[in-house]
């Protein structure tokens, strides 16, 4: 099996897909399996990035995933990134945060340079 796109998570806050409509190739590890997300035609597949589970304090998580590549068709898919101001501090907001609930990640100024420092895709 090649790799389209190694094992990663995005360092966005949300990403937007529309995947091919017949090839399909994207899969998401969870409990240590990978499973291959369902392609529906004309829909968007929403996935939450790094920068939101920060935000959240970790109630929304930011999914592994990789692009498996088919060896008899090509597969094209139009991806979108959301990204804050790079100079914004990045922390959990402080609703979200309490006695309870403690703080599950550090304030972060400039992730996107901090993701690409360190995450090679290729």
């Amino acid at each position: 099996m090649k790799l389209g796109l190694k094992p990663h998570a995005d360092g966005a806050t949300i990403t937007v897909l529309l995947q091919d409509k017949q090839v399909g190739g994207l899969q998401f590890l969870k409990d240590d399996c990978w499973f291959t997300a369902s392609t529906a035609p004309d829909a968007l597949l929403i996935n939450t990035c790094d920068y939101m589970e920060i935000m959240s304090n970790g109630i929304f998580k930011s999914p592994v995933h990789r692009v498996v590549t088919n060896s008899k068709r090509e597969r094209v898919s139009i991806t979108i990134f959301g990204y804050p101001h790079p100079e914004e501090e990045i922390e959990p907001l402080q609703e979200l945060v309490d006695e309870t609930t403690p703080r599950m990640y550090k304030k972060v100024t400039n992730y996107f340079e901090l993701f690409y420092k360190y995450t090679q895709l290729a």
